[in-house]
This record gives structure tokens, C-alpha cells and sequence, in this order.
């Protein structure tokens, strides 16, 4: 049954027929590519060389054997040659491309004229040998029947006629383009001559212009054809550059005005826009007498029978009304103004309450012109405003401004909120008047118009706030009420959004809200915020965004309380949190912070929860911690910040002794040879008073010392007198007294003097606790002492014992060890001056 009933329905006509056929063909087609990309093994054969040959060998071989996509491929790799062997390729290779070129496709055309071109932007050969080699095969080209072929060659000449000499130039391409620029010439040729033409105007004189240049110039402003016509036309501009204002007025302008009259509308559009390219060449009288007339009837027939010229007066009126501004009657100033008026809502008579019957229905391709003109005036409105003087704004522009910042269409709007900026700079005082249009582009339900406006914001704020003058921040807000429901309504909307490079720009232009509104309402609409996206957005140059911002909040913030507030969520939520995601833009927040507050400020609130994160357990936390720890480093000021430096470098040796993660320590390692190498900077106030604080505690110890002594000797000089009077055997006993007690009274002055020189570098004895011999000893002018890593060793610091808690016992018996030696030497060398005294006597 189901045959049946398909061959029923089966139309066997001859149009049917046909049509299937058709159906059959698209589908070889579609099959095609998959067939051809099954090659054979006689195929692979011919695409195989040998792997010996040399570049230059193999280039040669298949340009000469090889398949089309071979040739294209060494043309493509033409200047990679001529960089390593200039000699052998032009030699060998250039000839054979110049033989291939004759019968290649439009790709390796393509192709050969690019590389010829990148050829001569490398500098491989001098300009003498690129002419002599590249320039006659460029020029054979020019003529290729294809279009686009064509165009890349006369692309890569008007670039080489730059970089050629006059001489070269003159006798090999402006001789024979004579003779190419004639009637009988095809119509590409002439087309090529015209572009030639305005190139060559720039690289002679005036005079060679004008004698050997100028007749072909003519010669093809009259050409048959409108397309050469309107070529030749829009080289005029380059013309009247080469041959100056003179010759401009007596040959180029009639010719313009001659072109604008035109049958061809391309003809008439050409020639207008090369008048107002010209303006400033044609001097007053002629604009008066000449141009004014011209544009006039031009602006009637846009909207008759001319709508060709209505999207380029459109975009040209405002660089036409102030090129002729000073000739403008007052008459003309107003008739040129509600020209601009009636074109910026052109398009719109519906929706300003035109009836529907008395309009003609308008096709698409109408609207769309429309909606460019409009766009075009949006364009051309900060030129308008200077037109009609930024005093007259209001009264004469403002509802066009109105109306634009309205307009239905996305690319109107967006074109507005790119000019916003600069029509705010030019009403300077009166900027107040728009803020109103401000607070609708913010709030544009197009993301694209935020972000045209975004870009200025920061200068459109100030401008707003402070009325275009600098009345400093007593204005804040007073003006713009809707401001800040604004900014807000724009961020969520962007943040709700897919463009999240939009959101990155709003939230770094946010930044420059402390000096627009006042430091309780970013606190209470802003900063809360940027913590929010730092905690939530998982986009990360979006999260940096946010935190940078709310740093800048933070900064420009003086109360001390929000101040805390804040900062003690970032260290719980960020620093502390639960997700090392989190963990990772803390670190991101501190090291903005380095950069916009002070380093004590740093070190106050942040430096300790940073080095915390070396105990993180994931090993990326980790990792950026160890790139950071250079820039943390560098906020320390010695002798101030020795208890941060020294847990900074208890946090490096556990980092060395207990990490595990290969890729971390290898990081670990680079950081500390990089910390090595860093100066601490030097607190010279602080220094000053702890240097007085310790000269002063120096001398009393001294003084101390000093009563000692004095009191010691009396003593031993009555002790020396008791023995004399006291028999042998009772004179050893108390020798033995006298001698421990003076051990005594040594050994408690080591324990109050100040420490020995020779001792200083005990810093430098090895420390089993170090796993790289990383140092913990901090040098303060010139004066070593060794840091213990407790904080008990500070507090002991500032009692009478501060030596004895820095160094160890065994150091303290090492020097009663010392002391007992040295006085067993001196008894006995004593002994020995008592022996020989008694034989010198007996």
C-alpha cells in the first residue's frame, strides 16, 4: 500500500521533473566534499616530496609539479624565504610565480599580492631590487578580470608608489598610465588610472601636476562611464592636497560643482562630500557664491527626488553648518537648524501623533535609512550644539536631545550615550539641564547604551555634581535626587546579564563615587554590594572589579566604626571563609590594598590573617600566598614591624619544613632567595628613640658596673690585709673565699654588661631548626641580635635580664667556663712572681 499511495502522489510533469533533478544534484553536491577528501594512492603519490630537498628546492618543484594548493602555499611562504635567502629566491622562486600567476586562481592571487606586499613592509631587499623584481609583476596584475583580484594588486602599488623613488615612479608606472587612462581602455583600467592618480598627486610637485597630471584628471572627470566619473570625483580631494588653494579654485572646484550636477546620483554624491572634505581649502567668497548655493539644493532634493544624498547630509551636516557658519545669514542659521530638526525625527511622525492616514506606508528599506539618518543626527549633535551656541541650548536643542535619548531604536540611543559626554563638556554650567536624560540612559533597557555610557561616566558625574565649575564636594547629590536608584538599577541589570565585561567596566567606574556622593550613602547602597559580588559573582575579573572598588570605598570611608566593620567581614567572610574561592580574593583584596592605603595600615589589620593562610589546605591558596609574600614584605619598617618580620620568616621555615605539594615548594624556594634579596625599609625616628632609650640604659648599667667594681676592690684590699696577719694554714681557706667570691661577682657582671663584640655574630651559628639556613636575625644599624619566635622573648625584652632571654644557658656557662680559666691563669702566674721574688731576696 505505501508504494502505491507515493507514486500516487508523484507529479511527473516536466517543471516537477526538473525540480527533482535538482534536489538530486544538491545532494552529489553535499556528498561531493567527503568523496573528494578520500584521496587515492596515485594522489598521495603527487602530493609527496621528498623530505631532503631544500626550501628553496622544494618551493621550485611545486610550483613546477605540484597542485594548486601547493603553489599557494609557497607563495604564502614567499617572505619567510626572501627573510632567509633573498638571493636564491629571487633568483629561482620569484620566476616561477611570475610564470604561475599568468594562469593561477583567484586564491593565489590573492595570496601573491599580499605577500608581496608584506615583502616590502619587512624591508627583506632594498627598494631598488624590489622594483626591479616585484614591480612589473604587481602592474601585470592590476588588470586581472576578477574585481577583488584587481583591488589587492592596486593595493599593494599604492603602497609601493610610497616607498618608490620620484624617477622610478614617474617612468614606470605615471608614463604608461597615459595611455591606460584612454577612452579605449577597459572600463578596470580606468577605474585603476583614477585611484593611481589621486596617489600620485602626493608625491610630486605642483608643478608636475599640473603640466602632466591634471589633463588625465580632466580627461576622466568626463569619462562615459559614472562609475569612473565618481571615482574621479572622490580623488579630487587628494588633487586639490598635491596642487594648493590657487589651483584648487581655478580647476578642481569647477570641476566639483560641474560633477555635482551630475545625472548620476553616485556622481552628485561623490562630489558633495569632496566639498565638505574641502571646505577648508575653498576661501570664503566661493563658499558664499559657489558651495552655500549648491548645498542648498541639495538639502531640497534629499527629501523630493534625491533621497541617495539624505544618509550623507546627514552625516556631514554638522562639519557643513560650522564650515559655513560665518556666512550664514541669520536666515540661513535658522534654516539650516530646522533642516538638523526635521532630520532627527525623521521617521517618527507616528509616534508624535501624526494621524496614520495622512502617512504613506513606508517600506523596510525606508525605515532603515531613517533610523540612519537619526543616527546620524545623534552623531552630529555635540557639533549642533556649537552651532547654536551652548547658551541657546535649551531653547533651541533640547527637545531633539529629548527626543534622541527616546528614540525607539537601540543604535539612536547608543549613539547618544557615546556623545553624552561631550555635550555635557560644551554646556559646561548648563549641564544640569540634561541630568534627567542622564538617569534614563542608566536606566536604558539595552545594555549596549549603558555600556556606550559607562565609558565616561566618571567625567559626567563630576560634571553633574558640580555644575561644570569646581564648587568642591558641597553639592553632592543636591542636584540629581534619581542618581543613585540609578547606579543601582544599572549594576543589577548588568549583573543579571550575560555581559559580564559590561559589569567589569561599571564596577571599575564606580570607583568614582566617594568623590560624587557622600561617604554614608556608598556605605549603605555600594559597599555592601561590592562584598556581595565578591562573595557570589563566579565571574573572577568581575569579583576583582568589585573588590578593588569597595577598597577605594574603604579608603575614601572615615569612620572608624563602618571602617571596622568592614574590614572584619572581609578577614571572617573572605580571608577566613569556607571556600578556598573566597580564601583566594581575600588575597586579591589585600593586595589592592597595598596599593592604595598605607603600609602600617596594612600591616595593622592584614598582615597577620594573610600570613595565616600558610596553614590553608589548599595548595593553590598557598601558591598565590607565596607570590604575594614579596609585596607583603615590602610593607614592613624596621625597627617598628620586627615582630611581623619575624613571624614572616617563622612562616617560611614551616612553609619550607611542611610543605608537601611539589609545585608550592618550588615557589616557596623562589620566594625566599627573592625575600633575601629585599631591603626592609628603615623607621630612622623610631630608631632614633630606641637608639637614645638604649645609650640611656647602656650608661646606667655602666654606672652600675662601675659602684661594683669599686666596692669589690675595697673589699679585696681588706681581705689581702686579714691574710697577712693570719697564719699559712688559715690564709688558704680564706684565699679559696676570696676567689669564689670573686667568680661570683664576674659572673653576675656578664649577666648585667652589655654584650662583648666578639659575641655580635651569634646569629651566625647554624640553627637546627632552619631547613635552608634561612637567618632570623635582623641587623639594625650595624647592632645584631637574635629574635625569638615567641612572643614572651618581647616581653622579657624590656626588663634588666633582656640578654639572658635572648641567648641561651649554655651560652651563659660557656662565658662562667671562659671566666674560670682565665682566673686559674692568673693565680697561677701570680704563684710564680711570688717564687721568683723569694730567690731574688735570699
Amino acid at each position: 500500500m505505501h508504494p502505491i499511495i507515493f507514486f500516487s502522489k508523484m507529479d511527473f510533469s516536466q517543471s516537477n521533473l526538473f525540480g527533482y533533478i535538482e534536489d538530486l544534484q544538491e545532494l552529489t553536491i553535499i556528498e561531493r566534499p567527503v568523496r573528494r577528501s578520500l584521496k587515492t594512492p596515485e594522489e598521495i603519490e603527487r602530493l609527496t616530496v621528498d623530505e631532503e630537498l631544500s626550501d628553496i628546492e622544494r618551493a621550485v618543484y611545486l610550483l613546477s609539479s605540484g597542485q594548486d594548493i601547493q603553489g599557494t602555499s609557497v607563495v604564502a611562504n614567499l617572505p619567510v624565504l626572501m627573510r632567509q635567502n633573498p638571493a636564491e629566491t629571487l633568483r629561482r622562486v620569484l620566476p616561477k610565480i611570475r610564470e604561475v600567476l599568468h594562469v593561477a586562481g583567484v586564491e593565489m592571487q590573492l595570496t601573491a599580492a599580499v605577500s608581496f606586499l608584506t615583502v616590502l613592509q619587512e624591508e627583506s631587499v632594498s627598494i631598488h631590487t624590489y622594483s626591479h623584481s616585484f614591480l612589473h609583476i604587481i602592474l601585470q596584475n592590476l588588470e586581472h578580470r576578477d574585481a577583488g583580484v584587481s583591488n589587492a594588486w592596486l593595493e599593494t602599488l599604492l603602497a609601493v608608489i610610497e616607498a618608490l623613488p620620484k624617477e622610478t615612479v614617474r617612468h614606470e608606472i605615471l608614463n604608461p598610465l597615459v595611455s591606460k587612462a584612454q577612452l579605449s581602455q577597459t572600463l578596470q583600467s580606468r577605474l585603476v588610472s583614477c585611484k593611481i592618480l589621486g596617489k600620485l598627486a602626493n608625491k610630486f610637485e605642483a608643478h608636475i601636476i599640473k603640466r602632466e597630471i591634471l589633463p588625465l584628471v580632466k580627461s576622466l572627470c568626463h569619462d562615459v562611464e559614472y562609475e569612473v566619473r565618481a571615482c574621479m570625483c572622490r580623488q579630487l580631494e587628494h588633487i586639490a592636497q598635491g596642487i594648493g588653494t590657487e589651483l584648487t579654485k581655478t580647476v578642481v572646484l569647477p570641476e566639483l560643482v560641474e560633477l555635482a550636477r551630475d545625472e548620476g546620483s553616485s556622481v552628485r554624491l561623490a562630489a558633495f562630500e569632496t566639498l565638505v572634505n574641502l571646505l577648508d581649502m575653498i576661501d570664503a567668497d566661493d563658499r558664499s557664491q559657489t558651495v552655500l548655493p549648491l548645498v542648498k539644493s541639495f538639502c531640497e532634493k534629499s527629501f523630493k527626488s534625491d533621497e541617495s544624498i539624505l544618509l550623507s547630509l546627514s552625516f556631514h551636516l554638522g562639519k557643513l553648518c560650522n564650515g559655513l557658519y560665518g556666512i550664514f545669514t541669520p536666515e540661513q542659521h535658522l534654516r539650516f537648524l530646522e533642516f538638523y530638526k526635521k532630520l532627527s525625527t525623521l521617521g517618527l511622525q507616528q509616534e508624535n501623533g501624526h494621524n496614520d492616514n495622512q502617512l504613506q506606508l513606508q517600506t523596510l528599506e525606508q525605515e532603515k535609512k531613517y533610523i540612519l539618518v537619526r543616527k546620524n543626527c545623534a552623531y552630529n549633535f555635540p557639533a549642533m550644539i556649537v552651532f547654536v551656541d551652548p547658551k541657546n541650548f535649551h531653547l533651541e536643542l533640547y527637545s531633539i536631545f529629548f527626543c534622541l535619548c527616546h528614540d525607539p531604536e537601540v543604535s539612536v540611543r547608543y549613539t547618544m550615550a557615546i556623545s553624552f559626554y561631550e555635550v555635557a563638556k560644551l554646556l559646561n554650567s548648563g549641564v544640569y539641564s540634561i541630568h534627567k536624560e542622564l538617569v534614563t540612559l542608566l536606566q536604558d533597557e539595552s545594555l549596549e547604551v549603558l555600556d556606550a555610557l559607562v565609558g565616561h561616566l566618571p567625567e559626567i558625574l563630576e560634571l553633574m555634581t558640580t555644575g561644570g565649575e569646581n564648587n568642591g564636594s558641597e553639592s553632592k547629590l543636591l542636584s540629581i535626587p534619581d542618581l543613585i536608584p540609578a547606579l543601582t538599577t544599572a549594576e543589577q541589570r548588568a549583573a543579571t546579564s550575560l555581559k559580564w565585561r559590561t559589569h567589569e567596566k561599571l564596577l571599575q567606574k564606580y570607583a568614582c563615587l566617594p568623590h560624587i556622593i557622600s561617604s554614608d550613602q556608598i556605605y549603605y547602597r555600594f559597599l555592601h554590594r561590592m562584598l556581595t559580588i565578591i562573595l557570589t559573582n563566579n565571574v573572577l575579573p568581575v569579583q576583582k572589579a568589585a573588590a578593588r572598588t569597595l577598597c577605594v570605598y574603604l579608603r575614601y570611608n572615615r569612620k572608624q566604626e563602618q571602617r571596622q566593620e568592614v574590614i572584619q567581614k572581609l578577614i571572617e567572610q573572605l580571608g577566613q571563609g569556607k571556600s578556598y574561592w573566597n580564601r583566594l580574593r581575600f588575597l586579591d583584596t589585600c593586595e589592592f590594598i597595598m596599593e592604595l592605603f598605607s603600609k602600617s595600615f596594612f600591616c595593622k589589620y592584614f598582615f597577620l590573617p594573610v600570613l595565616e593562610l600558610t596553614h590553608d589546605p589548599v595548595a593553590n591558596v598557598r601558591m598565590k600566598l607565596c607570590y604575594l609574600l614579596p609585596k607583603v614584605k615590602s610593607t614592613l619598617k624596621i625597627p617598628t614591624d620586627k615582630h611581623l618580620l619575624q613571624q614572616l620568616e617563622l612562616c617560611i621555615r614551616k612553609l619550607l619544613c611542611q610543605e608537601k605539594d611539589k609545585d608550592v615548594l618550588t615557589i616557596v624556594k623562589k620566594t625566599v632567595l627573592e625575600l633575601d634579596r629585599m631591603e626592609i625599609s628603615v623607621d630612622a625616628e623610631q630608631l632614633e628613640k630606641e637608639k637614645q632609650q638604649n645609650e640611656g640604659r647602656s650608661t646606667n648599667i655602666n654606672d652600675k658596673i662601675f659602684e661594683k667594681k669599686r666596692r669589690d676592690s675595697k673589699s679585696s684590699l681588706l681581705s689581702k690585709s686579714i691574710t697577712l696577719s693570719v697564719p699559712g694554714s688559715s690564709s688558704g681557706t680564706s684565699s679559696g673565699k676570696e676567689d669564689k667570691k670573686s667568680k661570683l661577682v664576674r659572673s653576675q657582671s656578664f649577666n648585667t654588661q652589655v654584650l662583648h663584640p666578639k659575641y655580635s655574630n651569634i646569629d651566625k651559628c647554624p640553627n637546627k631548626n632552619s631547613a635552608t639556613g634561612y637567618t632570623s636575625s635582623v641587623s639594625v644599624m650595624g647592632k645584631s641580635s637574635m629574635l625569638s619566635f615567641s612572643d614572651d622573648s618581647f616581653r622579657t625584652h624590656s626588663t634588666g635580664n633582656s640578654v639572658n632571654a635572648a641567648f641561651p644557658s649554655s651560652s651563659r656557662n660557656l662565658f662562667n667556663s671562659a671566666d674560670q680559666k682565665n682566673n686559674g691563669n692568673k693565680e697561677s702566674q701570680s704563684r710564680k712572681m711570688s717564687i721568683k721574688n723569694r730567690k731574688s731576696n735570699s
